[in-house]
């Protein structure tokens, strides 16, 4: 099991910077793959950036160039910097940990989710 615990959410106006954090109960070393997601009103959950299983980095085309994943290890702890962010960056922010156990069965967990809101 993986607790998931968020924080950095707010209000920022366009073009200012929020920086995300995802604590994780346990060793991220253990982890399978990490990343946040985000939900905006009355659409699907989508990617936004993730370290994949294999060890790759994958952004959301919208977010290219602005956004940037990165982790601690010795904090356990995923961060999303979120540069020039827009107005149509506003969701509710969540992170993601998936774990694979040695029969290969995979298991995803989720934060509770911080709001970020971007005026314009």
């Amino acid at each position: 099991q993986v607790q998931l615990v968020e924080s950095g959410g707010g209000l920022v106006q366009a073009g200012g910077s929020l920086r995300l954090s995802c604590a994780a109960s346990r060793s991220i070393f253990t982890i399978n793959a990490m990343g946040w997601y985000r939900q905006a009103p009355g659409k699907q959950r989508e990617l936004v950036a993730a370290f994949s299983g294999g060890g790759s980095t994958n952004y959301a085309n919208s977010v290219k160039g602005r956004f940037t994943i990165d982790r601690d290890y010795a904090k356990n702890t995923v961060y999303l910097q979120m540069n020039s962010l827009k107005p149509e960056d506003t969701a509710v922010y969540y992170c993601n940990a998936q774990t694979v156990n040695s029969r290969l069965q995979f298991d995803d967990y989720w934060g509770q989710g911080t709001q970020v809101t971007v005026s314009s």
